[in-house]
């Protein structure tokens, strides 16, 4: 998708009263801090969404047992990585909680009793986008945890029950990527996480993908485990894959959903995201 097609779609969400819902590729921390194709995309539709009352995320990088949300006034900026440079570890995203709305998705969420937390804060799979999202980290965020013991379909079940919070100016986003599978990573250096290069297999499990969530083939994303022989390489842990589930469960009839920083990273990593706006196909 070009920036032109982005601005576009943008451009047309500023008149919609129910907020859009983000899947966004989150790709390495670096990025957080690096100007690149990836970061000026996310600060181009920042400035082009709609502004909204508050931030629920739904990062990979917070995996618990039993399903949390943040509660507290001032979320910490939570640096949950290694061997990456100083400038990463001294980025702050000093952005405010909002405990009424933690407390909100407890109480509208039946799927799942749903616990409020005062440790966590804000991992680097929701700062490292936001921090180009909303850079004066003006807007509130709360984080929602992945249950690693739950199956796909339930994370995709509790997704639908946020629905209520979009009417209200709430964006929701997940972040992860479709494709992660560091361990088959062609990395040599911190500049390899950003290599523009993808394995045969990964190249054709993110075009399935994409077909099946323009298709609006939601059964198959759930199913993904079945979709394709490549999809245990893609995905050989959920969690970077499951946000993407609460995004498809958001999406109503009708809606549309818009694919954006399609590029894969490093051979075994994919950087798609999607939009689902309130624009009628």
């Amino acid at each position: 998708m070009s920036t032109h097609d982005l601005y576009k779609v943008a451009d047309t969400l500023n008149t919609v009263k129910q907020m859009p819902v983000l899947f966004l590729g989150h790709g390495s921390p670096m990025n957080a801090i690096e100007d690149n194709e990836f970061s000026r995309k996310w600060n181009e539709l920042g400035k082009k969404l709609p502004k909204p009352k508050a931030i629920l995320c739904i990062s990979a990088h917070w995996e618990t047992k039993g399903t949390f949300v943040t509660s507290m006034q001032i979320p910490k900026t939570i640096h949950d990585f290694g061997g990456f440079p100083k400038e990463l570890f001294d980025t702050q995203y000093p952005a405010p909680g909002n405990p009424s709305l933690a407390k909100e998705v407890k109480n509208i969420v039946s799927k799942a009793t749903v616990g409020l937390d005062f440790e966590w804060g804000i991992d680097h799979g929701s700062w490292s986008v936001l921090k180009h999202l909303y850079p004066l980290a003006d807007v509130p965020v709360i984080q929602l945890s992945i249950d690693y013991t739950k199956s796909a379909r339930f994370h995709y079940e509790l997704g639908k029950e946020l629905a209520p919070l979009r009417q209200k100016g709430v964006l929701i986003i997940g972040s992860g990527n479709m494709v992660h599978n560091l361990r088959m990573a062609r990395i040599q250096s911190l500049e390899g996480f950003n290599e523009e290069y993808g394995y045969d297999w990964v190249l054709e499990i993110n075009d399935l993908f994409k077909k099946k969530i323009l298709a609006h083939d939601h059964e198959a994303l759930i199913n993904y485990e079945s979709l394709s022989k490549s999809s245990r390489l893609a995905i050989p842990t959920p969690e970077h894959y499951i946000p993407l589930l609460y995004a498809l469960g958001l999406q109503e009839k009708g809606e549309k959903a818009t694919i954006f920083n399609d590029k894969a990273l490093a051979g075994s990593l994919t950087m798609t995201s999607v939009i689902i706006d309130s624009i009628k196909e």
